[in-house]
């Protein structure tokens, strides 16, 4: 892989464009990523190669946004049940076919998309909001140890707790930051991380962060609603399309 200069410059695209999401929106580095590398790459490989970019990137964010500590206590209880239930579904899907995590992934970014657009969200109230952080992290957790995406359930959480745009930069940041810690060490400990694979993830960190810096910078000049738009429809494609592959080859 690391040899085949084609290979690498379609990588460094596909990061370029998702950490150029990142930072433009605060979410949508592992789908967009996701949604690309299946193109060329298979499921898992694409997983182990997206670990480090998709953990830095995160840890990143959330240190530009501050106010670690309380976030961490505000969201303990989806932290803890996201990072649970990653970690048992990696190790549950180590034998589920290529195929079932391709159309995974594209029912996951349709969610993504219909979540995004309808803006649906329950009111949760702070009563209720133990339960809910356990419920909404949970299922989290699960399509994130089957698809490494797990911005659905998490966005449709935030919302419901109408939280300012800054706080859901912070607390998406925390969220996908706490869920690929125990994705990196079920795929390292199932040896699906390479020499070869890790080296990919070390290189592709220079074209995540350049994207992230000009995300940033778009995200100051340009229509936040139009970019969404057509960052929405993009996302629609790649999600029939990966439900097409996984249903046609």
């Amino acid at each position: 892989m690391i040899e085949d200069p084609l290979f690498a410059v379609l990588l460094t695209l596909v990061f370029l464009v998702a950490g150029t999401v990142k930072g433009s929106v605060g979410i949508g580095l592992p789908t967009m990523a996701m949604g690309l590398m299946t193109l060329f790459v298979d499921p898992r490989s694409a997983i182990a190669i997206l670990l480090l970019p998709m953990l830095l990137a995160n840890l990143w964010q959330v240190y530009r946004a501050g106010e670690t500590r309380c976030a961490t206590m505000t969201y303990l209880p989806f932290g803890l049940c996201l990072a649970l239930f990653v970690g048992l579904t990696v190790v549950l899907s180590r034998d589920v076919s290529d195929a079932i995590l391709i159309g995974s992934l594209g029912s996951v970014i349709i969610l993504f998309v219909a979540v995004s657009l309808t803006r649906w969200a329950p009111h949760i109230g702070s009563e209720q909001d133990r339960l809910a952080q356990i419920v909404f992290g949970s299922i989290a957790g699960v399509m994130g140890g089957l698809t490494a995406v797990w911005a659905p359930p998490m966005a449709i959480y935030l919302a419901a707790r109408q939280v300012p745009k800054e706080e859901f930069v912070r607390a998406s940041g925390l969220l996908i930051s706490v869920g690929s810690i125990p994705l990196i060490v079920g795929y390292v400990s199932q040896g699906v991380v390479t020499r070869d694979l890790f080296a990919l993830s070390v290189l592709v960190l220079v074209p995540t962060f350049l994207g992230f810096a000009l995300g940033e910078k778009i995200r100051r000049h340009l229509s936040e609603v139009l970019f969404r738009k057509v960052l929405l429809g993009i996302f629609l494609l790649m999600g029939l399309n990966l439900l097409r592959r996984s249903v046609f080859g």
